[in-house]
């Protein structure tokens, strides 16, 4: 590996670990390397991807991505708590049902071993719905709205108006990231909006996390454990996170 591919591979991992950096933050940890060479570097790095060129710096495309990863990343992370939480998410389901299941990469775990028995399905995550396509009996509806072309997610305003006419019996979520502080968060605003909305429109909401989400925070805020009523996650969360559980009267399994 040359220098070059090295240093800019270590741009990124400097970016991925502050979720935001400023360009005079990376000017001090690159002494040795010219402005001009890190503006080209932040340039090319943002035309691949790997990072979110911002005014001033850079961001980390964990955070900034709506549900703030590449989707086809996040699908290889934690296989075996995510099939847990599939697991665990399944004997929460109730035949003749209205749900709506949320996007990512967990959701898709999820939607991969649904049974197919009859429910009327709404789901924003294209890569859910095709696990659903596999299946006969249940309805599966995708709402209109704008394409996130990393998430494989749909999102925006038309999807919003569209949920506020479906009443449903539960709500699957995806989970990005959890502060104490900050409560359940994403990193795109249309997209925190459309998670409220199906909670609002939820008898039922169930948050589907794995351990690693806790102590991440994204840009826009979804909502506090007291908007949650199950957790399902790895049997990994801190004990810092299940005493607000059992302070907020929030299950988990």
């Amino acid at each position: 590996m040359d220098s070059m591919e090295t240093r800019r591979n270590a741009i990124v991992e400097l970016i991925n670990e502050s979720g935001t950096v400023s360009f005079s933050q990376i000017k001090d940890a690159f002494p040795n390397v010219s402005e001009m060479t890190l503006r080209t570097d932040l340039k090319l790095l943002d035309e691949a991807r790997r990072i979110l060129r911002v005014h001033g710096g850079a961001k980390s495309v964990q955070v900034i991505i709506g549900t703030d990863d590449f989707l086809n990343r996040k699908s290889v992370r934690n296989i075996p708590e995510k099939q847990k939480i599939a697991e665990k998410a399944l004997t929460l389901l109730h035949p003749d049902t209205t749900i709506f299941l949320d996007s990512g990469s967990t959701a898709t775990m999820f939607a991969r071993q649904f049974p197919d028995q009859s429910n009327l399905i709404y789901t924003t995550g294209l890569s859910c719905a095709t696990e659903l396509a596999n299946l006969s009996n249940p309805i599966v509806m995708l709402p209109g709205g704008k394409l996130n072309r990393y998430s494989q997610s749909v999102f925006g305003f038309s999807a919003i108006k569209e949920l506020e006419r479906v009443n449903f019996h539960q709500a699957f979520l995806g989970i990005t990231g959890f502060q104490l502080s900050a409560g359940f968060t994403c990193g795109i605003n249309d997209e925190a909006i459309l998670k409220q909305t199906a909670i609002r429109q939820s008898e039922q909401v169930i948050a589907l996390m794995d351990s690693s989400k806790v102590g991440v925070k994204s840009s826009f805020r979804i909502g506090g454990l007291e908007d949650i009523d199950i957790v399902v996650s790895d049997g990994k969360l801190p004990e810092e996170f299940l005493a607000a559980c059992r302070k907020h009267d929030v299950a988990v399994l």
